[in-house]
């Protein structure tokens, strides 16, 4: 199986701003949820959080996974909890594994997965949460979809 990253980046490199997504990009939210059906989608506490206020529940139809530093953190039932990005390469191996977020876990992990679906957003937007640089000389840029304000665009090692 394979661990991926998905994120929506800023050209200023911009996540996020005060826990939630600093610009309305509708087909962001739809490719993220085509890309990551079916799959387990690995997120930090803070991130987990910002979806249950958004969505009032996990992510539906995925394994939802939270990564958190609290051994007593409580999470709805059928969501899966790790203390440690270690844990989640080892024991999450045999699954098909995105990683969604937020800045800690990207940073943690960004040089530890097979392939970076990111959605370039052609703002550059004031925030508080920043995604890693990309490394041009480890990743490659495999496929493009421009559109108007945002592309899609996938990197593998």
């Amino acid at each position: 199986m394979s661990f991926s990253l998905i994120a929506a980046v800023a050209d200023n490199n911009c996540i996020g701003k005060n826990n939630k997504i600093p610009w309305n990009v509708p087909e962001d939210f739809q490719y993220f949820k085509k890309t990551t059906l079916g799959k387990t989608c690995v997120m930090g506490q803070a991130t987990f959080e910002s979806i249950i206020g958004y969505l009032g529940k996990p992510l539906p139809g995925r394994q939802n996974v939270v990564v958190t530093l609290d051994k007593n953190y409580q999470a709805p039932e059928g969501t899966r909890i790790f203390n440690s990005l270690d844990d989640v390469f080892t024991q999450l191996k045999d699954e098909d594994v995105f990683i969604c977020g937020g800045a800690s876990i990207y940073r943690q992990t960004v040089d530890k997965v097979d392939t970076l679906y990111i959605t370039q957003i052609h703002q550059s937007p004031d925030g508080d949460t920043f995604f890693p640089e990309i490394n041009k000389e480890i990743w490659k840029e495999t496929s493009r979809e421009d559109h108007d304000g945002f592309s899609f665009v996938i990197y593998q090692k």
